[in-house]
């Protein structure tokens, strides 16, 4: 699974690592996320986020 970046702050989601603190869980590719995840950092959409 690819990480991505969020073209704003930086903030790379992982998806072995997943986001626990929103309730994401590890192993949720980045495609899988819900329509409505924002990044944990700055609160901009999936839209904002480029693969690394």
């Amino acid at each position: 699974m690819e990480k991505w970046v969020c073209s704003v702050c930086g903030y790379e989601y992982d998806p072995a690592i997943g986001d626990p603190d929103n309730g994401i869980v590890p192993g949720t590719s980045f495609d899988a996320l819900p329509e409505d995840w924002v990044c944990p950092l700055c609160g901009v959409g999936k839209d904002e986020f480029d693969q690394a």
